[in-house]
């Protein structure tokens, strides 16, 4: 799969989402993951170490809420975002790209999947037509085969009791 960010690009990224308003880092995953429809969920390996970078260069500031850490772009955070806001441009350009990318690749394989269930679907069908057939010969021949049985021996039979009856007479 393709790389969803250049390098440095999802910091900037993040610093462009924590300028709508103060977000924790669970927040953020979801908007990214929001952002790109679901195909591209950043895990928190990746969003925790970079917000911690930003926070020790002073861009982000972090409070605790409750059980919860909110980030906050600072003003020098701000002042970065607006002389970036060509390279953010680019950015979200770039991040449209990808997830039309993306899609694409998550549609071809959907396509792909599709196909082979419809040959494997046919093929079952075949299969249960041609289990069918056969069940519905067996049958056929059974009944004939199971009719022969009983009129030879219902003939046995009958000349055993006859042969009986001329014995006692």
């Amino acid at each position: 799969m393709t790389p969803v960010f250049a390098h440095g690009s999802l910091r900037l990224y993040l610093l462009s989402l924590l300028a709508d308003q103060p977000r924790h880092g669970y927040e953020l995953i979801q908007a990214l993951s929001d952002r790109f429809g679901g195909t591209y969920i950043p895990s928190a390996g990746t969003i925790y170490p970079r917000l911690a970078k930003l926070e020790e260069e002073g861009l982000v500031t972090k409070s605790t809420d409750g059980r919860k850490t909110v980030y906050e772009i600072t003003d020098a955070g701000r002042a970065e975002l607006q002389a970036r806001q060509g390279d953010l441009h680019d950015l979200e350009t770039e991040v449209a790209d990808s997830v039309r990318r993306l899609a694409d690749e998550v549609r071809s394989g959907v396509s792909a999947a599709m196909r082979s269930l419809r040959l494997d679907l046919a093929s079952a069908k075949r299969q249960a037509g041609d289990a069918r057939s056969a069940r519905k010969a067996g049958t056929t021949a059974g009944t004939a085969a199971g009719n022969a049985a009983r009129t030879a021996a219902g003939a046995a039979a009958g000349a055993a009791a006859g042969a009986a009856a001329g014995a006692r007479a």
